[in-house]
């Protein structure tokens, strides 16, 4: 992942992303509502979904005009308008350090907030990339909605199967680092096969991108993840490395989960084949990916985006390896 954020290529082209963003959220006729948007967009992340559609669009042999920063820009900020809503549904207090929206403005304004972001990167595609790269984004919202639909429904529930588990992630995350890839596509007027394949590259990446943080969730410690350890436990989300986990939870799990349960549940889980498991299934996730992307003709991208799952998966199974089993 590095290496795809290191390229001079795509680091240039995110500095023209990072402005338009910037312009974007802060578009408002309220200066209250571009000071709040203004608070996310500024608050860290690697841009990783924007530098994927920049890489795809390179890859494809468009060049990054406009357009294609612009598109970018837009599948950023629908990241961070649901970030804002993730932390309202989740009553989060604190994101990257920094306190939430909701915890500094109330529920109300930072919901029209999230709802601004939204909106603004739909109106953005709209009028200034394409109609049909807005119809991918205004997709891509509804599957974010139906993805975190499909979580809230399985809270707390030790039912839940596998299937289920990677529905909801497919909708709440992959979908947009599909749309990332297959806006840039569109952009670069590549065939309807192309197309069809960089999505498909984008949506395999996006899982793997989700199952790995699901288990850093559950083996990190809060000192790595910026957030306390078994957060998804505290809150009833039951994800796919504790379902592959095969380990023994009866009478942990629940609602209002003591320090103490959460962390003989994490135990149990880290001394589990949980880690393992995981792994394995993002390397079969990794070779779906390769396997969809089209040709691609600049080299530099083609390592870049053929690296880029491995490379991923490679740096949260070093991760794993350095948190000691308690």
């Amino acid at each position: 992942m590095d290496q795809l954020l290191r390229s001079p290529a795509i680091t240039a082209g995110l500095t023209k992303v990072e402005a338009r963003i910037r312009r974007l959220s802060g578009s408002s006729a309220l200066p209250a509502i571009n000071a709040g948007a203004g608070r996310i967009v500024s608050a860290g992340g690697k841009r990783l979904r924007p530098a994927m559609t920049l890489a795809a669009s390179l890859a494809l042999g468009k060049a990054l005009d406009r357009r294609v920063i612009t598109a970018a820009a837009c599948v950023e900020l629908i990241h961070a308008g649901s970030l804002v809503h993730d932390d309202l549904m989740d009553r989060a207090t604190e994101r990257r350090g920094a306190r939430t929206l909701n915890a500094e403005l109330g529920d109300g304004k930072a919901l029209v907030i999230g709802d601004f972001m939204l909106a603004r990167a739909g109106l953005a595609a709209i009028v200034n990339v394409s109609r049909p790269v807005a119809e991918v984004l205004a997709a891509v919202v509804v599957e974010l909605a139906e993805g975190q639909y499909l979580e809230t429904a399985d809270l707390f529930n030790t039912a839940r199967t596998r299937q289920n588990a990677l529905r909801s992630i497919t909708g709440k995350t992959a979908a947009l680092f599909r749309a990332g890839c297959l806006v840039a596509a569109v952009c670069a007027h590549a065939s309807a096969e192309d197309r069809a394949r960089m999505a498909a590259y984008g949506e395999k990446f996006g899982l793997i991108f989700q199952v790995l943080d699901d288990l850093l969730d559950l083996t990190a410690t809060s000192e790595q993840l910026g957030k306390p350890a078994g957060n998804d436990l505290r809150q009833g989300v039951y994800s796919l490395p504790l379902l592959m986990s095969g380990a023994d939870l009866d009478g942990l799990l629940g609602r209002d989960m003591s320090d103490e349960q959460v962390a003989e549940a994490l135990r149990r889980l880290r001394a589990s084949r949980m880690t393992e498991e995981t792994i394995a299934y993002c390397r079969g996730l990794a070779a779906d990916a390769l396997a969809a992307l089209p040709v691609i003709h600049d080299h530099e991208m083609a390592g870049l985006l053929y690296g880029l799952p491995a490379a991923y998966i490679d740096q949260v199974e070093r991760m794993t390896h350095l948190t000691p089993v308690s």
